[in-house]
């Protein structure tokens, strides 16, 4: 059973021209590399695909995989993350993670703030903006948090995110909108503490691998793209109480099988000042760095090696009823 890997990476994109916070969503060579040999050591051949650009002449040539592990983040647009699965879906080869009505869906904070709204799973007030006038049309309590509304990996998120004013508010909405040309979300901010939960599995199989709290050494306590890039030194790691971890929990699967994520992933929490967790947002595409992403991290910490984590995404993916026509050579390829 031959197995495909698609990715970006980060390399790749510095070269071309693209900054160190542009390409920070992108994947490190050590990733591909822990992917890949997890895979090897799991009985797997696989294939270096690489990014949509390489997929596309591969795919009309007639090459296909009996999976594609999808990691690959994309470049341009709100459906950039969906790109390579719906490509995958035309050619009806199965593939990781979610689909990409999921995955353009989630990519977009609040669009996906909506739907946990309609679920009925508490997350803080929100609105979206697409311009600087926008602001006139609305009334805010301060304390506010404000971020780009379609970017992960910390990208956007700064110390001054956190707004204590009008004139704070109008001046930082205006360099976001200048950098980064896309909606920007202004919530309330949560003052208390801050988690995320790995989520393994799909629909009534999910299930939550572990609770994860996110604890700042330093005065910020603004979990910041540069924060994650120096955790070592800016926060720890640790597993919280039962308590609190039972209500992450609870809103973390429910928002996990209300938006129909797939196989694995992580969902964000923070508290307000009361203990209370609100959904923060979701990774349907969690960072796989083998020592270096939330996911493998928290795996560690409750016993679950990275072959381990790699072994369970695979045999998720297989699950899907989209899959149902490899499933006998699945089962067969284990029985071997």
């Amino acid at each position: 059973m031959t197995i495909g890997l698609t990715y970006d990476l980060c390399e790749y994109y510095i070269q071309q021209g693209y900054s160190a916070e542009e390409a920070a969503e992108f994947d490190s060579p050590e990733t591909i590399d822990g992917i890949e040999q997890a895979l090897i050591a799991l009985g797997y051949k696989t294939e270096r695909i690489g990014t949509i650009k390489e997929l596309i002449p591969q795919l009309a040539i007639g090459n296909r995989w009996d999976l594609v592990f999808n990691i690959a983040e994309g470049v341009n647009g709100i459906g950039r993350e969906a790109q390579i699965p719906a490509l995958l879906d035309a050619y009806n080869i199965p593939y990781t993670f979610s689909d990409p009505m999921v995955l353009s869906l989630t990519l977009h904070k609040g669009m996906t703030k909506h739907v946990i709204n309609n679920l009925g799973i508490p997350t803080a007030v929100f609105t979206t903006i697409k311009s600087i006038n926008e602001l006139e049309e609305y009334k805010f309590t301060y304390p506010l948090f404000i971020k780009p509304a379609c970017e992960g990996t910390g990208k956007g998120i700064y110390d001054s995110s956190y707004i204590n004013n009008q004139k704070e508010l109008y001046e930082r909405c205006d360099i976001l909108f200048r950098k980064f040309k896309q909606d920007i979300l202004i919530e309330k901010y949560l003052s208390g503490r801050e988690f995320t939960v790995g989520i393994l599995g799909t629909g009534r199989d999910a299930k939550i691998i572990a609770v994860m709290e996110i604890v700042s050494k330093a005065d910020s306590t603004i979990y910041s793209l540069h924060q994650k890039k120096n955790y070592k030194e800016k926060v720890y790691y640790t597993l919280p109480t039962a308590d609190i971890a039972k209500k992450c929990e609870r809103i973390a699967l429910d928002a996990w099988t209300g938006l129909g994520c797939r196989d694995c992933g992580r969902i964000d929490i923070r508290c307000d000042d009361m203990d209370n967790p609100y959904f923060l947002e979701v990774n349907p595409l969690a960072g796989l760095h083998p020592i270096d992403s939330d996911l493998p991290i928290m795996c560690s910490m409750v016993g679950i090696s990275y072959n381990e984590l790699i072994k369970d995404i695979v045999e998720a993916a297989f699950k899907h009823d989209t899959f149902a026509h490899d499933i006998n050579q699945y089962h067969q390829f284990l029985a071997v």
